[in-house]
C-alpha cells in the first residue's frame, strides 16, 4: 500500500490545472471537496436573488408607489436582463476570463449592487412619502427612481456572469474520463438544482417575512450578507479547484461560418461533400481538435463556408471554415425552433412573481387568527411543488415509463418539456377562474372601489396556479437543459447554457411587452389596472392560456420534425461504415 500511495498522488489530469498553473493532481484538486464550496456559495446566490425578485412587486407597488403594469413590467425587465446577461457572460469566460474569474469578478459586482439597493430602502430620501388619505400616494421621483434601478441593474449584471459559468466551472471539477468522477459529475447537477430550490425556499419564507414584518433594509441587509458568505465560499476552495484552458467562444465560430458563407455566395457548390475542406488537415500538436462530423444535406448554403475559393490564397477562420464547423453550427441551427417554442413557458412563470402576488396582496392571508401570511410568501408553493415533482419524477413516473413504454430513461427531454408546457396552460386557466371569484367575492361585499381591503377570500385559492407553474419549471427546466446539452456540439456547452437561459430573458421580456400591449390597448377599461378589483385581470390570464395553447402546437409540430443527434449520427455512421468497408479492405 505504501508503494501505491505516491503513485496515486501524483497522478495528474491531462487537461487540467492547479492555481499556480501545475498540471492538477487527482488526489489534490477537485472532486466533491472543491464542488461543496460551488454550491455553497451557489445556493447563497440563489437565496439572495429570490430574496430580491419574490417581493419586488409589492415593494414597487407599496413602497415607491408604482402602478400595477409598470411594476410587473420592472420586475420582469430586470429577470430579462439577468438572463439575457449569461450570453455576454458566458462569452467574456470562454473568450478572456476563464469561468473561475468570471465567478469570482460578477459574484463581486452582484455584492455592490445589493449594497446599493440596501441603501436605497434605507435611507428616507431615496423613498417617497408614505400615503396620506387627504394628498393621496406620490410616485417615487426620476432620483429615487434611478438610484433604485441602478442597484438592481448592477445586480443583473452580476447574475449574468455568474450564472453563465457556475455550474460549468463546477463541472470542471470532476473528470469525464473517469467512471467514478463521472457519476459524482451526475449527483452534482442534481446538487446544484436541489439547493438552488432550497436557497428559493429560505427566500420565501424567512426573508420575505423580515422583509415585510421587521423591515426592507433588515431583509435585503441579510441579503446582502449571503452574497458576500457565498463569494468568501466560492474564494476558499482556490487552492483546490481544478482549471481548464480558454475553449474559446462558439459565437465567433457561428459568426465565421456565416461570414464564409455570404462571402462565397457566388461560387458553385461541389456535387460531392468530399471536396469541401474537412478536419482531417486541421490538427493541433499532432491531434486532431474535434471531433469529425459527417455531411448532412440541411441548410446547404453554410456549406460554401468551407469551400476553398480559388481566386485568393488567404486562408484563416474568416474565410475558410471546416466542414465540421459548419455541421456544429446546423446542430444549433436545428435546435432552434425548440428554443423558441419554450420561450412561452417563462411568460406564463413571470406572473407568478408579479400579478399573481399583487392578487395575494389583495386576500385573507390569516392562518388562525394571529398569523398572516406575507403576500409573497404564496410562492412557497410553487417552490415546493417543484422540490415535490422532482423525486416523484424519479421514483413513479420513470419506473412507469420504463415498464410500459419501454423508454429506459423514462421521459425524453422534449417530452418533459411537453408535459411542463400543458401545465403552464393548466395554471393560466385556474388562475383565470380564481381572479373571477376572487372578483365576484369583491363585488359581493362592496369593496370594488377600495385598493387596500382585504377581501375575505383565502389566498390558498392560489394554490394550484402555483402549483401547475412550479411542476411544469420542473419539467421543463430540466427538459430544456438536458436537451440543449445533449444535443449542442461537444465544444459549445457553454453556449448551450446560454441559450437556455435565454429563454428564461425573452420570457420575462415578452411579458414585459404584452403587459404593455394589454395595458395600451384597453386603457379606457383597463385588464390591468391599478385597482385589482377594478381590472379584468381574468382576461389577461385567458390570453396567456389562449397563446400557451398555441404555442404548443408549434412546440409539438417542432418536436415531431426534430431528430436527436445520436440517432441522426447513428443512421449517417451505418452508412459510412458500409461505404467504407471496402476501403478498409
Amino acid at each position: 500500500m505504501a508503494s501505491d500511495l505516491p503513485q496515486t498522488l501524483g497522478k495528474t489530469l491531462p487537461d487540467a490545472w492547479d492555481y499556480k498553473g501545475r498540471p492538477a493532481e487527482r488526489s489534490k484538486t477537485g472532486g466533491w471537496t472543491s464542488a461543496a464550496m460551488i454550491l455553497g456559495g451557489e445556493a447563497c446566490e440563489r437565496l439572495t436573488t429570490l430574496g430580491i425578485v419574490v417581493n419586488l412587486v409589492t415593494y414597487l407597488t407599496g413602497t415607491m408607489h408604482l402602478g400595477n403594469a409598470t411594476s410587473a413590467n420592472a420586475v420582469t425587465n430586470f429577470l430579462g436582463t439577468s438572463f439575457i446577461l449569461c450570453l455576454l457572460g458566458g462569452f467574456i469566460a470562454d473568450t478572456f476570463l476563464g469561468r473561475y474569474l468570471t465567478v469570482a469578478i460578477f459574484a463581486t459586482v452582484q455584492a455592490m449592487g445589493i449594497t446599493v439597493l440596501t441603501i436605497s430602502t434605507a435611507l428616507p430620501s431615496l423613498r417617497p412619502p408614505k400615503c396620506v388619505n387627504d394628498t393621496g400616494c406620490i410616485p417615487a421621483n426620476s432620483k429615487q427612481l434611478t438610484v433604485l434601478y441602478l442597484a438592481l441593474y448592477m445586480y443583473a449584471l452580476g447574475t449574468g456572469g455568474l450564472k453563465s459559468s457556475v455550474s460549468g466551472f463546477g463541472s470542471d471539477q470532476f473528470d469525464e474520463t473517469d467512471p467514478t468522477e463521472r457519476k459524482q459529475m451526475a449527483s452534482f447537477f442534481h446538487w446544484f438544482f436541489f439547493l438552488i430550490n432550497i436557497g428559493s425556499l429560505g427566500a420565501v419564507t424567512v426573508l420575505v417575512y423580515i422583509q415585510d414584518n421587521v423591515g426592507r433594509k433588515w431583509g435585503y441587509g441579510i441579503c446582502g450578507c449571503a452574497i458576500v458568505l457565498g463569494l468568501i465560499l466560492f474564494l476558499s476552495g482556490t487552492r483546490r479547484y481544478r482549471f481548464k484552458k480558454l475553449a474559446g467562444s462558439p459565437l465567433t465560430q457561428i459568426a465565421t461560418v456565416f461570414v464564409g458563407a455570404w462571402r462565397k455566395r457566388h461560387l458553385e457548390m461541389p456535387s460531392d461533400p468530399s471536396f469541401l475542406y474537412d478536419l482531417d488537415v486541421i490538427e493541433e500538436g499532432g491531434k486532431k481538435n474535434k471531433q469529425k462530423l459527417p455531411h448532412s444535406r440541411q441548410f446547404r448554403f453554410l456549406d460554401r463556408a468551407a469551400i476553398k475559393d480559388p481566386e485568393t490564397n488567404v486562408i484563416d477562420k474568416w474565410n475558410l471554415s471546416t466542414l465540421t464547423d459548419v455541421e456544429e453550427v446546423k446542430m444549433v441551427i436545428r435546435m432552434l425552433p425548440i428554443w423558441a417554442t419554450t420561450i412561452m413557458f417563462w411568460t406564463v412563470y413571470a406572473q407568478m412573481t408579479t400579478f399573481s402576488v399583487s392578487q395575494a396582496t389583495t386576500m385573507d392571508r390569516h392562518i388562525g387568527k394571529s398569523f398572516e401570511i406575507p403576500p409573497a410568501s404564496l410562492t412557497v408553493f410553487f417552490v415546493g411543488s417543484i422540490l415535490l415533482t422532482v423525486p416523484v419524477y424519479d421514483k413513479l413516473v420513470v419506473p412507469i415509463v420504463k415498464k410500459v413504454l419501454k423508454k429506459p430513461n423514462g421521459l425524453t427531454p422534449l417530452q418533459r418539456i411537453a408535459v411542463g408546457l400543458i401545465f403552464s396552460i393548466i395554471a393560466m386557466i385556474a388562475a383565470a377562474l380564481c381572479e373571477r371569484k376572487r372578483l365576484r367575492a369583491a363585488t359581493l361585499h362592496g369593496l370594488v372601489n377600495d385598493p387596500t381591503a382585504q377581501i375575505p377570500l383565502s389566498v390558498f385559492w392560489l394554490i394550484p396556479q402555483f402549483f401547475f407553474v412550479g411542476s411544469g419549471e420542473a419539467l421543463t427546466y430540466i427538459g430544456q437543459l438536458d436537451f440543449f446539452l445533449r444535443e449542442c456540439p461537444k465544444g459549445m456547452k457553454t453556449m448551450s447554457t446560454g441559450l437556455f437561459l435565454s429563454t428564461l430573458s425573452l420570457g420575462f421580456f415578452f411579458s414585459s411587452l404584452l403587459v404593455s400591449i394589454v395595458h395600451k390597448v384597453t386603457g379606457n377599461k383597463p385588464w390591468l389596472a391599478d385597482n385589482l378589483n377594478q381590472g379584468r385581470l381574468y382576461d389577461f390570464y385567458w390570453l396567456l392560456a389562449i397563446l400557451s395553447a398555441l404555442n404548443f402546437v408549434i412546440f409539438f409540430a417542432c418536436a415531431k420534425w426534430y431528430v436527436y443527434k445520436d440517432k441522426r449520427l447513428a443512421e449517417v455512421g451505418i452508412e459510412l461504415e458500409e461505404l467504407d468497408e471496402p476501403a478498409m479492405h
